[in-house]
């Protein structure tokens, strides 16, 4: 009796999450990639020719004193600046919505998620492409526009117009506005996986977003020590300009910063307060740098902990 010869067992191939993810979400990678085209553009035309008209015109039409007819150019530049400013600003809003609803929660609520975990792909595994993919498209798409940005900004030619104080400015200028889009797509996937489902994922994102960039932007000036200028009482505050100012008050005798408590009141009130002069913090835009990495820093670990958050709520949901 001779035996059987044994079939071979075809074994499925693993399916590829990476590849799915790009296939699934399609449209928002053509929506961010026309995004990033259309501001690129527009930032390299303010920096070529659309800066060349309006220096030409800041030239012919502005006095020494600043007093100016605004011709075209001039109102198309700055408009294109600011606009430009305000769309990066607003890209972390937006990733978190995305990743909220249609990245995560949408998924876990019409069960293709629970779906792609029965065909050789982990639940960690399957998380591990969705955040991943986006995080390099996004870091580098957000990375173009800040160095446009930077690059207009570093040849800008309409005096006092701009500032690198300006908080929009400040923002799209460095690393922060490519840190704070990674921090939305980790608060937003954690927040998709909590509710799993859409529209309550992508509420939970966009507030956890709101709520992480607005305390992150109150805490980070005061991450990088402030500079302090001291005047005495008929200088009074001395803060130099074009800086971020902090705190002010007043300076005693003993050297010591306290609140002022002679604001609104007469001459004699110093003396009756021990009061000598006054003191103003301030980072000056040497501290940009200082400013930018510290606060990026901090992005990055809130970013981390909300991904480490994410993997163990997956990892006791599906165990």
């Amino acid at each position: 009796m001779t035996a059987l010869a044994a079939t071979p067992t075809a074994h499925p191939r693993p399916a590829r999450a990476g590849r799915a993810v790009l296939r699934l979400h399609r449209p928002a990678l053509i929506s961010w990639g026309a995004f990033v085209a259309v501001v690129s553009a527009a930032l390299l035309w303010a920096y070529g020719p659309l800066g060349d008209a309006a220096h030409s015109a800041w030239e012919r039409e502005c006095t020494t004193d600043d007093v100016c007819d605004w011709s075209d150019a001039l109102t198309g530049y700055d408009l294109v600046h600011s606009v430009s400013e305000a769309l990066i600003h607003f890209v972390p809003v937006v990733v978190a919505l995305w990743a909220g609803g249609l990245l995560i929660g949408r998924e876990l609520e019409r069960g293709t998620a629970q779906l792609a975990w029965t065909q050789s792909v982990s639940p960690a595994r399957w998380l591990a492409a969705k955040l991943s993919l986006p995080a390099v498209v996004i870091t580098a798409g957000s990375t173009l526009l800040v160095l446009l940005h930077r690059l207009l900004f570093d040849a800008h030619r309409i005096k006092d117009s701009w500032s690198w104080n300006d908080s929009e400015t400040f923002y799209a200028n460095g690393t922060i506005a490519i840190a704070f889009p990674l921090l939305a797509l980790a608060v937003g996937a954690l927040s998709g996986l909590i509710a799993g489902r859409a529209v309550p994922g992508l509420i939970g994102g966009f507030l956890a977003t709101a709520s992480a960039t607005t305390l992150i932007g109150l805490a980070g000036p005061h991450l990088v020590p402030w500079k302090t200028s001291v005047g005495d009482l008929k200088e009074g505050y001395a803060a130099p300009a074009d800086v971020i100012y902090g705190g002010e008050g007043a300076v005693t005798s003993t050297g010591a910063h306290i609140a002022d408590p002679c604001v609104g009141t007469g001459k004699a009130c110093p003396a009756a307060h021990d009061i000598v002069g006054y003191y103003s913090e301030y980072h000056p835009s040497s501290q940009f740098w200082s400013l930018q990495l510290t606060q990026t820093a901090l992005i990055l670990a809130v970013a981390a902990l909300a991904t480490a958050a994410a993997f163990t709520l997956l990892r006791r949901r599906t165990s």
